[in-house]
C-alpha cells in the first residue's frame, strides 16, 4: 500500500496481482513524507526509489497490539494492522486513517486479475512450502482458498477507487492510472516476488472441474462484473 502526499494518490494493494512489483516501480515517485509499507525482505532489493517509511502510526482507530506479544517481546508483523499502514490494507481502513478530505481528494487505484487464473496462482503460492502439495480440488475446500481482493477496493458494495486496472495489462494500465493522478513520468514494472511454479506452462483452465469453475464464479462475482472476466 502506498499513500503519496507528493502526488496525491493512494495505491490499494491486492493479492496475486503483481502488487509488490507495482510498489517497487512507484516507490521511485515518492517523497519523504509519503507512506510506503514494507513487504518481504527478499523483494526489497528490487524496489526502486525510497524504501518502507512512515507506516507506523498512532491513531485512535488503529488495532492495539496484543499484550502477550508485548510481554514476550515479539516483533510486530509487517503485514499486521497493529503497525498502522500495512500492505494489503482495505479501502475502508485507509479512509479511516487519512480522513474524508484526503480520501475524497486523492486519486485512488488498485489492480485485479482474472479470478480463475488468480486462484491457481494463489494455490501455488499458499502451497509452495508443502513437501507434498495437495490437489487443487482439495485445496479449494480450505478457508485459506478464498482471496478477498474485491473486499479491499470496494466499500459498501461499490467500487471505492477511481481506477481499477487489469493484471493482464499491467504496465500500460499502471501508467494510465499514474497519468490520471497527474504523474507524467512513465514507470516500468520489474519482475519481483514471483511464486515458483513448475507447471507454469500449464493453462489455468486445466485445473478446473465444472464445479470448481462455478465455485470461483460465485466467490468473485464483484470483480467478474466490474472487469468483465470470463473463464
Amino acid at each position: 500500500m502506498i499513500l503519496s502526499h507528493k502526488h496525491k494518490f493512494i495505491f490499494i494493494k491486492t493479492k496475486k496481482t503483481a502488487g509488490t512489483a507495482i510498489e517497487a516501480a512507484i516507490s521511485q515517485l515518492c517523497g519523504p513524507d509519503d507512506v510506503i509499507t514494507p513487504y518481504r525482505a527478499a523483494s526489497e532489493k528490487d524496489r526502486k526509489g525510497l524504501g518502507p517509511q512512515n507506516y507506523r502510526i498512532d491513531h485512535p482507530l488503529k488495532p492495539q497490539r496484543p499484550l502477550w506479544r508485548k510481554l514476550l517481546g515479539r516483533p510486530e508483523r509487517y503485514w499486521h494492522p497493529t503497525i498502522g499502514y500495512y500492505e494489503h490494507m482495505p479501502a475502508w481502513r485507509v479512509r479511516n486513517y487519512v480522513g474524508e478530505d484526503v480520501w475524497n481528494s486523492y486519486f485512488k487505484f488498485a489492480f485485479d486479475r482474472n479470478p480463475w487464473d488468480r486462484q491457481v496462482s494463489w494455490y501455488h503460492y499458499k502451497t509452495k512450502s508443502k513437501k507434498t502439495r495437495p490437489s487443487f480440488e482439495r485445496y479449494m475446500q480450505r478457508p485459506t482458498a478464498y482471496v478477498d481482493n474485491h473486499e479491499l477496493y470496494m466499500l459498501d458494495g461499490a467500487l471505492a477507487v477511481d481506477f481499477l486496472g487489469r493484471y493482464e495489462n499491467l504496465e500500460e494500465d499502471l501508467n494510465t492510472a499514474l497519468r490520471q493522478a497527474g504523474v507524467e513520468t512513465p514507470v516500468s514494472v520489474p519482475k519481483v516476488n514471483v511464486t515458483p511454479n513448475k507447471d507454469s506452462e500449464r493453462s489455468y483452465r486445466s485445473y478446473y472441474t465444472p464445479a470448481l469453475q462455478e465455485q470461483v464464479a460465485n466467490w468473485y462475482q464483484p470483480e467478474i462484473k466490474l472487469l468483465g472476466y470470463d473463464f
